[in-house]
């Protein structure tokens, strides 16, 4: 099997680049066009996923290297626009990879339906709650008639649960459908459900029902991750450096919340190259860190060694079947590159990557600086803004970075210079 661990990944040219990742993940020549194609999302295709489309945009997608996960290489592609992000997840996991990278579990895909009832009259919603629960099998019967082929696979509904809130505009009684997905988002199938068991919770409640939806929390549905980075590789002053960030985040809500935000560099980047919803899965990763005050989602320690432990525990709700994963061209060609076969392999490897992209950033605040890196590949897109080209990209970014003088008018008085002594 080939490994994920290319040195000077980061050095090569775009075509090389392709045609390692063409080898890695048996890529048909045919795949690794599109890659490099500017079109890849046609038109006819974007005007099927979204309404009103005029036209495509793209963000760059880079790969992250040296991930092993549970054992096996991954290579990582990852969407987004932002600097040395990419690069940090590639660091962060060689560091790990010496005690034997990253180390993963994850509930089933289960998720949560709602149907909201309102408006009991003559009856309690005590008695209501107790009425539905009596009937809960009877109800599981007729959801899971809904959708026979996710049954057949193992999925569908698994249990029913009702409770009583209080809200400003009363009391409501709240049911929930808890559904196994198998390797769906599950929103489809969810809502699909709920709306067709609504009718038979009103005839038995006497209620109205409201919202019938699903719910983006999906505390049945974790992914966690560890990775041990060493000690001799880090140094004492950096672990505790890390060990008091960590320790400010989850003392102070404004800091916790560029924490988590770190955290999400990775897994964003990871479910839009893929084509989920990342939207979702940042309601349901802030939601998740509030349950007891808001709160990291990773957590470090050192372990007896010295050595540096880092953990991950966040809600992950992915598909590999229907929506933009299927329909998009690329995305199809993105989990053919990480070779994950389960949604819950991919939620893994997307808790991986968020937890070394956390690490990465405390670890690069604590050593020099979060802007090092930021400006380092920043200077190049103000080079490019000057109008510099080719190998005169790298000399003025390298010139900028070193005057601390990042800026479209410096970069163009450079070029000049270079020019002239050409």
């Amino acid at each position: 099997m080939p490994s994920s661990d290319i040195s000077g990944f980061h050095r090569m040219d775009l075509r090389k680049r392709v045609e390692i990742v063409k080898k890695f993940a048996n890529l048909t020549l045919q795949e690794a066009r599109l890659l490099k194609h500017n079109s890849a999302l046609g038109l006819k295709t974007a005007d099927m996923m979204i309404e009103n489309v005029i036209g495509t945009t793209q963000v760059p997608i880079g790969i992250a290297t040296n991930f092993l996960i549970n054992g096996s290489d991954y290579l990582i592609p990852m969407a987004l626009e932002e600097p040395s992000v990419v690069a940090a997840a590639s660091n962060a996991a060689k560091l790990a990879r010496k005690k034997g990278g990253f180390t993963t579990l994850s509930d089933p895909p289960i998720m949560i339906g709602q149907i909201q009832i309102v408006g009991l009259k003559g009856r309690s919603y005590k008695h209501a709650r107790k009425h539905i629960l009596k009937n809960k099998q009877k109800l599981m019967r007729i959801t899971n008639k809904v959708d026979s082929t996710l049954v057949k696979l193992g999925g569908g509904v698994k249990d029913l649960e009702a409770r009583i809130i209080k809200t400003s505009r009363g009391k409501m009684l709240i049911v929930h459908i808890i559904v196994d997905v198998r390797d769906a988002m599950g929103a489809n199938a969810v809502n699909t459900m709920v709306e067709h068991i609504a009718p038979y919770l009103e005839r038995l409640t006497g209620g109205e029902t409201r919202l019938k939806i699903i719910s983006n929390l999906a505390t049945y549905r974790l992914a966690r991750a560890k990775a041990v980075w060493p000690s001799e590789e880090l140094g004492d002053d950096v672990i505790e450096g890390i060990l008091d960030a960590y320790a400010f985040a989850a003392a102070d809500r404004y800091r916790c919340a560029t924490h988590n935000k770190g955290v999400m560099n990775g897994v964003d980047a990871v479910a839009i190259a893929t084509g989920n919803d990342f939207r979702a899965l940042e309601a349901a990763a802030h939601c998740y860190a509030s349950a007891d005050g808001y709160k990291p989602l990773t957590k470090y320690e050192r372990n007896e060694d010295g050595d540096l432990i880092g953990t991950i525990e966040i809600p992950i709700t992915v598909g590999l079947v229907g929506g933009a994963t299927k329909t998009h061209p690329i995305a199809r060609t993105v989990v053919k590159i990480l070779g994950v076969k389960t949604a819950q392999e991919l939620a893994e490897v997307m808790a991986s990557v968020g937890l070394a992209n956390n690490f990465a950033a405390l670890r690069a605040m604590i050593k020099e600086g979060i802007q090092h890196g930021h400006m380092k590949l920043h200077a190049k897109n103000i080079a490019v803004i000057a109008g510099a080209k080719g190998k005169l990209i790298d000399r003025i970014a390298k010139k900028i970075v070193a005057e601390k003088s990042v800026n479209v008018a410096r970069a163009k008085e450079l070029m000049e210079r270079f020019r002239r002594r050409k």
